[in-house]
């Protein structure tokens, strides 16, 4: 199995893409995304209360910020960043930066009694994947095509084998697919 860190701890990718596989246009732009008033929550909530702990790429932190009201209530935050990170005081004292390698982060958590971490951010999401960090994806393709932006996949220094959990379709369009990550595999090399 692909579980090569500390064996109790799960991690796990909720994210929406364009169709063409984009997280965001190329200046971080959602506009995109579906607005916030569809009553439909495509599986948000259950995933959120199942969590202990978010961790996201400063650039994530700074979209959240923006959104005006913090979304996350008290659960605890981890910002990656090698700078400084301005945390405004109306922001819940459970949100912290952090400036560790993915490995080092999940061994601090696990120490700190974590059991399950949502991943988040494009470039966070491509530095626990090369590292063999995720376990699950939860991926819901938007119906549209932006035609470039900031691509949820990156290059990976290995193939990653997934298995399909379910799918599920909305009626607005959306596409929501599971995966279990199984492991890295060597690439064949072309002959």
């Amino acid at each position: 199995m692909y579980h090569n860190t500390e064996e109790c701890m799960k991690t796990t990718v909720y994210i929406a893409t364009s169709v063409d596989g984009f997280i965001a246009r190329e200046n971080g732009g959602i506009d995109w995304l579906p607005g916030g008033g569809d009553a439909e929550d495509y599986g948000y909530q259950e995933f959120i209360d199942s969590v202990d702990a978010i961790v996201m790429g400063r650039n994530t932190y700074e979209l959240v910020l923006s959104f005006g009201s913090w979304p996350y209530g008290e659960k605890p935050v981890i910002i990656l960043s090698s700078r400084p990170v301005d945390i405004p005081d109306d922001i819940p004292r459970t949100v912290e930066s952090m400036s560790a390698p993915p490995r080092e982060v999940v061994r601090r958590l696990t120490e700190r009694g974590f059991r399950h971490l949502y991943i988040d951010g494009g470039k966070t999401i491509q530095g626990f994947l090369s590292e063999g960090l995720i376990h699950r994806l939860i991926i819901t393709k938007v119906p549209i095509l932006i035609g470039t932006g900031i691509p949820l996949f990156g290059p990976l220094p290995h193939d990653v084998r997934l298995h399909h959990l379910e799918t599920r379709q909305f009626e607005n369009g959306l596409v929501q697919s599971k995966y279990e990550v199984l492991g890295n595999f060597q690439r064949n090399p072309i002959s």
